[in-house]
């Protein structure tokens, strides 16, 4: 008995990573995949005529379920609310406090009612199927934004409503399971106010608390290093569980502030365990994507029937924009980004967890014979949302102007004389740049050169949120401070992926003091540093752009400028290549490459051979 528990615990962290790296691969949203292997493992065996599931969540973990997932449901918004920084509000702030009062409330009143009329829900789950359809799912708008890159205050806004609005829905599913096991009206509105005081003074007073007291014990050093991110797990955890034990579901709004509070605290960085709850936060919303729909009971997407589609149909292209339209009125909001937010509300794992959390108390509680029905019809609202935004986000984010594909763009960490020289090169072929460096004699003569320039420090984390990255995809750091060059990277990867963001090597005998995963990719050859890249220009070294040809191919390139010639970068068509010291193989003919030369030093003898070529080139 024990081995097949064994096996199907491991199967669930199996499965779920599994289909997360399989989406990766195939650049599909990871939520689809899940639900697949989820399905393939447990209802989809009892379809086929099968004695039992391949994976049977309430056999694993038998009462254990529903603590698992509430507890798994608040570490995720405890991430979530990490991400949260109070300076975007700035100019979202409006349109966030609007989705999630005006809005919920639209949303909450349509997909109720189309609940209704349409699937001939009992009204009682009519209500409570809307209050759980209000969230927005941050577990899927984070991955579609950071795939998207959108411009402007859309990404901000849907970040910030996808997050708080996950508390927001679980209070109104509370406030509606509580009233509708109520038979007096008015007991039930008593019961709801004191449930809201609750959920305000516990959920809210436990959460600012808890991260005001983890932020002073680790700026006093309370905590050793290697226990902080222990400790504070820990502290959110019992932050849950002590509200919960207050007031019912208010925890979810206690670990959502906590992390806010720690998010925008100044007082220490907070970076590290940002970082573990990301990825703790993966392995738990492939887990509970994994064991939530292996659960389902096949025979209750039966009850559903075609009706659904004119559901979900309803909830696309009826509540949500009409609550996106309400909420944007007195906003300065332009009608594409008001149509983008429209069409951008996918359903997540909190909207799942939710409803298999209250059908299964309804269910136990009796009188509610449809209750079962919750749970499926949640999970094709997600299934259906997933895949219609996931597949149309992309798309439609760059026909309305709102985002680029591919962004080809560079920001350039330093803008002393030579950085500006290359960077100048790469806005002049047609590629977005942004360079930014602390010194203001450098910020101030890179604007003179016409180059978009921020003039700040690129480790701080206010110039990280203030940089306008919209077709920027990649990060070189070129300063001559090493250390700069590779906290830079790692400041980076997290918006542009470990494989675009680069820096020079260290100069000295200690190039490779530092590990290989805290450092960028290596610049154009190896061994080049800031000291022989500096003296290369200080020898009279020019950026040069080359058309390479079948005749002029990239070996006669570097015999016509000899060996001291510096390759770095390769444009064919729209798309721009950083050359580094990792790639094996020479750029082809077709492509325009970008590189430093010395003019003088150029053999004579093969003049006549670049000429014959016709192959015309740019200083």
């Amino acid at each position: 008995m024990s081995e097949h528990l064994l096996l199907g615990l491991a199967g669930v962290i199996v499965l779920g990573v599994g289909a997360q790296w399989l989406a990766w691969r195939l650049r599909m949203p990871a939520i689809l995949l899940l639900l697949v292997f989820g399905f393939a493992a447990g209802p989809l065996p009892l379809l086929l005529g099968l004695e039992q599931r391949f994976i049977d969540p309430n056999e694993l973990l038998n009462g254990l379920l529903l603590p698992f997932v509430s507890l798994a449901v608040a570490l995720i918004l405890f991430e979530g609310g990490l991400s949260l920084k109070l300076s975007e509000l700035r100019e979202a702030g409006v349109m966030v406090r609007n989705l999630v009062t005006i809005g919920a409330a639209i949303t909450w009143a349509l997909t109720a009612g189309a609940a209704y009329w349409i699937l001939d829900l009992d009204l009682r789950l009519s209500v409570l199927l809307g209050a759980v359809l209000v969230v927005t799912g941050p577990t899927v708008i984070g991955p579609l934004l950071r795939h998207v890159r959108p411009r402007g205050p859309v990404g901000p806004i849907l970040k910030w409503e996808g997050i708080v609005i996950d508390p927001i829905g679980a209070l109104l599913a509370l406030l509606v399971f509580e009233a509708i096991q109520v038979r007096q009206m008015g007991d039930a509105t008593t019961l709801a106010m004191i449930a809201i005081i609750k959920t305000l003074v516990a959920g809210g007073g436990l959460g600012l608390l808890a991260g005001a007291l983890t932020a002073q014990a680790l700026r006093r050093h309370w905590v050793p290093d290697f226990l902080q991110t222990g400790v504070v797990l820990m502290l959110v955890i019992a932050t849950f569980a002590a509200s919960n034990h207050i007031q019912e579901e208010s925890g979810l709004l206690a670990v959502t502030l906590m992390g806010v509070w720690l998010a925008n605290q100044k007082q220490v960085d907070v970076s590290h365990i940002v970082e573990f709850k990301e990825n703790l936060g993966t392995l738990l919303i492939a887990t509970l994507f994994i064991l939530l729909s292996a659960r389902i009971d096949p025979s209750s997407f039966r009850a559903i029937g075609p009706s659904s589609i004119g559901f979900v149909l309803v909830l696309l292209l009826v509540a949500r924009p009409l609550g996106v339209l309400v909420s944007s009125i007195g906003t300065n909001l332009s009608w594409r980004e008001r149509l983008f937010i429209a069409w951008l509300a996918p359903r997540g794992i909190v909207a799942a967890a939710i409803a298999s959390v209250f059908s299964i108390k309804l269910q136990a509680h009796g009188g509610f014979e449809d209750a079962g029905v919750l749970v499926p019809l949640t999970f094709t609202v997600i299934i259906a949302t997933v895949a219609i935004y996931g597949l149309s986000a992309v798309p439609l984010a760059r026909r309305l102007g709102l985002a680029e594909p591919n962004p080809q763009g560079i920001l350039f960490a330093g803008a002393h004389d030579w950085a500006r020289k290359i960077a100048g090169t790469i806005q002049e072929k047609g590629f977005r740049v942004l360079v930014v460096d602390s010194n203001r004699d450098h910020a101030a003569a890179a604007r003179l050169d016409g180059l978009p320039t921020y003039h700040g420090n690129v480790l701080y984390e206010h110039v990280i949120e203030e940089l306008d990255l919209g077709g920027i995809g990649r990060l070189i750091a070129l300063t001559p401070n090493d250390g700069v060059n590779a906290l830079a990277a790692q400041h980076f990867i997290h918006e542009f992926g470990s494989a675009n963001v680069y820096q020079l090597a260290r100069g000295g005998k200690q190039k490779d003091a530092l590990p290989m995963q805290l450092r960028g990719r290596r610049l154009f050859r190896e061994g080049l540093n800031f000291t022989a890249l500096s003296a290369l220009f200080a020898a009279g070294g020019v950026v040069k752009a080359t058309p390479l040809t079948e005749q002029f191919d990239f070996d006669a390139f570097m015999s016509r400028y000899g060996e001291t010639a510096l390759p770095m970068f390769a444009i064919s068509a729209d798309k721009l290549e950083v050359i580094c010291d990792d790639q094996s193989s020479a750029p082809n003919p077709g492509v325009t490459l970008i590189s430093v030369v010395l003019p003088e030093l150029a053999a004579p003898a093969n003049k006549e051979a670049e000429q014959s070529a016709h192959s015309p080139e740019q200083a």
